[in-house]
């Protein structure tokens, strides 16, 4: 076997959630992709998330005016490239974790809430072994809200 970056399978264009829970172990209310279209192996991918009133984190953030908070959206993101990169690498790779390593250069543009959808966008900046590094942009109807850089490694 090769190293993990130099792996590629078949991939659907798009999945959803049960797929999603069988590549990446995060669960509710930690799980933050509802499906995942416009998959390209080792490449991009969008990740979706339906934003609603019930989600966990509105009880507290904040009760008069619930907004996702941002650390969530940079989640979110990495848990889309994650999906992304058990896809490409394939079935020897399901339930691993992966890693934060770096994230950089985040940027918030505008609140996000409950009736959003959240379409985030992650593509491969690059990948070495078991390291890869994304970069995400987060868009409600089009419109940016938040972006960042960042890298991770998969472990065992």
């Amino acid at each position: 076997m090769g190293d993990a970056a130099g792996q590629t399978h078949q991939v659907p264009e798009s999945v959803d959630v049960m797929q999603i829970m069988k590549a990446i172990p995060h669960r509710y209310p930690f799980l933050l992709l509802d499906r995942m279209e416009e998959i390209k192996a080792a490449e991009s991918a969008v990740g979706i998330k339906n934003v609603t009133v019930n989600e966990p984190f509105f009880q507290g953030h904040f009760p008069a005016r619930p907004v996702m908070p941002g650390v969530l959206i940079v989640e979110a993101m990495a848990q889309t490239a994650a999906t992304l990169v058990v896809l490409t690498l394939g079935e020897a790779f399901e339930g691993k974790l992966v890693y934060f390593m770096t994230v950089e250069n985040a940027k918030f543009r505008r609140p996000v809430g409950p009736g959003d959808q959240l379409r985030i966008h992650v593509s491969k900046e690059r990948a070495r072994g078991t390291v890869w590094r994304f970069r995400g942009v987060a868009k409600v109807e089009g419109v940016t809200v938040a972006e960042a850089s960042f890298s991770a490694m998969i472990v065992d």
